[in-house]
């Protein structure tokens, strides 16, 4: 599998279904019928009208790194572009009791709507389902509830999505060099998304007959990504290719690449940070791309609750309503596209 036929099948797929809207639109007309379909939803340009002014919770983990950080300064900015949204944010927090404490406190408030970035989404299931028994609805950003009817809506960025696109790039790059060494620096082994990373990044490496010869784990922080990669390259003297999950910790990943004057593999790093992006535009570093992990998610995820709130519906969708699953692309950002991503980049 290569990015450009992945590309490729994408657009196919997005040309397959508008040309599946044309023809029901002109069956819906052929022979004389007078049957149409209607466009049941709001135009971005009603969506964008004010309303009632709409009260949203947001309670999201500390930003104790670069990414949580830009997801909780894109919420806030998103509020504030709406003159009928009030936002009223909880403080960060890793601990899943105090956070549990927070939505109550919404709830017992009576906000319209809340959206949340859960610290543990197994842990935050019983409150949001209890917000939404007493009619609120929730908007679950990044880490998924343990069920379905916790949540109004669900979105979420393609933590599998993003292994297939770095297996992917790594394939097309190596091309067909069969016996290619390709490491794997990940996160957190025990989380979820770490393991649908690799488990994505295995599958299409599979599809150009690779497989990951060394593999390390790391933390998502700057100490930790340095620490392991020291280990790596001490255990791989040769290497073809390298995938780094997060580019938080790919400071430290490449600080230890620096430290061992190491430079006869590429990298592709994952989240899509600002610093990386510059490493990659600059070319002057073995980082020559990265996979986009979006940092708006929580943004998007106060425009679902305010369309939601307000009883809107998403434009360009024939479909009236706001969906209750959204999964966001994960695309490669290489130095022939940087200029497209960098400005929704955050800084580690």
């Amino acid at each position: 599998m290569s990015v450009t036929r992945t590309s490729r099948a994408r657009r196919l797929v997005m040309a397959g279904a508008s040309l599946a809207v044309a023809g029901l639109l002109a069956g819906c007309t052929a022979g004389g019928s007078e049957s149409t379909v209607t466009q049941n939803q709001n135009s971005a340009e009603e969506n964008a009208e004010s309303g009632e002014t709409v009260v949203i919770g947001f309670s999201g983990p500390a930003a104790d790194h670069g990414w949580l950080g830009a997801i909780n300064s894109a919420a806030i900015a998103a509020a504030d572009s709406y003159d009928d949204v009030e936002l009223r944010v909880a403080e960060g927090t890793n601990d899943a009791n105090l956070q549990i404490s927070q939505v109550e406190t919404f709830v017992n408030d009576g906000v319209d709507a809340i959206v949340l970035l859960p610290t543990d989404g197994a842990a935050l299931t019983e409150a949001a389902t209890k917000a939404m028994e007493a009619g609120i609805p929730v908007i679950n950003v990044d880490r998924e509830f343990s069920t379905p009817a916790a949540a109004r809506a669900t979105i979420l960025g393609d933590n599998y999505g993003m292994g297939v696109s770095a297996g992917s790039y790594i394939c097309e790059r190596l091309g067909d060099q069969d016996d290619a060494v390709v490491a794997e620096i990940a996160g957190i082994d025990s989380l979820p998304l770490t393991q649908d990373r690799s488990r994505g990044f295995a599958d299409a490496l599979s599809e150009c007959g690779l497989e990951v010869a060394n593999r390390v784990a790391a933390d998502f922080t700057i100490q930790g990504g340095e620490a392991v990669t020291s280990q790596l390259l001490s255990a791989a003297p040769e290497i073809d290719a390298i995938w780094n999950h997060d580019d938080d910790q790919g400071v430290g990943v490449m600080a230890a690449i620096d430290a061992a004057g190491r430079d006869e593999f590429f990298m592709v790093g994952g989240a899509g940070s600002a610093n990386a992006m510059r490493a990659i535009e600059s070319g002057d570093t073995v980082l020559e791309a990265t996979v986009i992990y979006p940092s708006t998610q929580a943004a998007d995820g106060i425009a679902l609750a305010r369309l939601i709130a307000q009883g809107k519906t998403m434009s360009d969708l024939y479909t009236p309503g706001v969906p209750y699953r959204i999964v966001l692309d994960a695309p490669v950002v290489t130095a022939e596209n940087v200029d497209e991503y960098i400005d929704f980049a955050f800084e580690s």
